[in-house]
């Protein structure tokens, strides 16, 4: 699996929304499930599910990532190719004015995280790099903006 298809993935499970109780952890919901809302049933659904993690604990939020990871490592590759697919196809049918939302939004989390939050996603990436095999890295290679 490529990088380009780990961060659609990731993207896809992140965007993903779930029922919370107030006493209960936050639960991550079912990808392929959350593939089959409308737009605007994902965008409510992003929104409380944002709203819930800004509200967990720094442990719930750690418990929820985990849980996230576990989740996309038990599909099989078809339904990650799937998932990836749609999560493409949506990404390409926002308006430019929703994606730099969206990515304004996503950076506004990376610097409202804690140095050790950020340090931790770090990690994660890393690991994900390292299940990559060369090919896909030197695809990625290709794909990443000069520096």
């Amino acid at each position: 699996m490529t990088m380009a298809q780990h961060r659609h993935l990731l993207a896809a499970a992140l965007l993903a929304g779930a029922a919370l109780a107030q006493a209960t952890p936050v639960e991550v919901p079912d990808p392929q499930a959350w593939a089959q809302l409308s737009a605007d049933e994902q965008a409510r659904r992003r929104v409380d599910l944002q709203q819930r993690l800004e509200q967990a604990t720094p442990a719930e939020r750690a418990d929820f990532r985990r849980a996230l990871r576990e989740r996309l490592d038990g599909l099989s590759p078809a339904e990650r190719r799937a998932l990836i697919g749609q999560t493409r196809d949506q990404w390409q049918r926002l308006s430019p004015d929703e994606r730099e939302r969206l990515a304004e939004q996503r950076r506004a989390r990376l610097q409202a995280m804690s140095p050790a939050e950020r340090r931790h996603l770090l990690q994660q990436r890393r690991l994900m790099l390292d299940k990559l095999t060369p090919e896909e890295r030197a695809a990625l290679r290709e794909k990443l903006p000069e520096r």
